[in-house]
């Protein structure tokens, strides 16, 4: 399944700009592939530095955009096993910042979180690389959005690389 497959109303929303963030022909799986690759690349070259930088007052350090990828990874994972398996209930949203204060990010090291990070997306491929078309196409509603389940999984991968593309330009430059 790729992006230019998905109906053009699940690219309209607010998460549109994850999906925007892939080129159209991206396949799911391989994005999900690429994407463990590049966090790895990344985590393995920061320094005890880079790691805890933020670029501004009240904006998150790298390692809780880490962390936050993450957070996020989970939920749209499980939203995206509920609606596979045809699940009809509405899931609620939840609050990226709130789930960052929590997080305890700033205490942890580089290896712990990529070892998180590794472990999270091997169960979201595992997840992914078992499902048919007819799954990846099954909808259902979310942050009181329509998603379908293949939408859910490409912005796992473009939400990464959406916050990839913000670590280079305000925090990495």
């Amino acid at each position: 399944m790729k992006v230019k497959d998905l109906d053009n109303t699940e690219l309209q929303y607010f998460y549109g700009t994850y999906l925007n963030a892939l080129e159209k022909e991206e396949d799911l799986k391989l994005a999900l592939l690429n994407g463990k690759k590049n966090f790895q690349e990344l985590v393995e070259h920061l320094t005890d530095e880079q790691f805890l930088f933020s670029y501004g007052e009240g904006k998150w350090t790298v390692a809780e955009v880490l962390v936050h990828l993450i957070d996020s990874e989970r939920v749209f994972q499980y939203r995206a096993f509920r609606i596979s398996r045809n699940d009809k209930t509405a899931l609620p949203g939840f609050e990226q910042d709130d789930y960052v204060l929590e997080s305890l990010a700033n205490t942890r090291t580089k290896e712990d979180i990529l070892d998180e990070y590794l472990t999270v997306r091997d169960a979201s491929i595992n997840l992914f690389n078992v499902m048919s078309n007819d799954l990846l196409k099954r909808t259902g509603t979310a942050s009181g959005l329509p998603w379908s389940v293949a939408a859910l999984g490409l912005v796992i991968s473009g939400h990464q690389r959406h916050h990839f593309n913000i670590l280079k330009e305000r925090y990495l430059a």
